[in-house]
């Protein structure tokens, strides 16, 4: 099974680096990018597009935030994950975003191996090789 991912970040260099990542991890697909809260929250809740994991940075072009984007998504169906990469991943951050029903928070110039990590087992857990 391919896990779909779908990327909000408005750092076209980063939101690459990520695209490849994920699909060196192998099974693991981009379905999709924004690079604004409007924009992401129109793809993630229309029901003709299919994700698994949104990754999600707080700090996005103008007129919105990750934030946004999170509590746009808290109904969502608990299969989904949300999960933030952000550059600001303090104590207080990620307690708002965990409020906001992310599932998990990942500082970009530390975590980014981790979240890898957390894809590649979500990929494993859905029956991904």
């Amino acid at each position: 099974m391919v896990l779909k991912a779908f990327l909000v970040e408005d750092n076209p260099q980063i939101r690459d680096s990520m695209i490849e990542a994920l699909a060196e991890l192998g099974n693991i697909e981009t379905a999709g990018s924004a690079a604004n809260e409007k924009a992401a929250v129109a793809w993630l809740r229309d029901p003709a597009n299919h994700w698994d994991i949104a990754i999600v940075d707080l700090v996005l072009e103008p007129g919105g935030s990750g934030f946004g984007v999170l509590m746009a998504l808290r109904d969502r169906d608990p299969v989904r994950k949300v999960v933030v990469l952000t550059g600001s991943a303090s104590p207080d951050i990620r307690k708002r975003c965990e409020s906001l029903g992310s599932d998990g928070v990942f500082d970009k110039s530390m975590e980014t191996e981790a979240l890898l990590d957390y894809c590649a087992a979500l990929r494993r857990a859905a029956g991904g090789h």
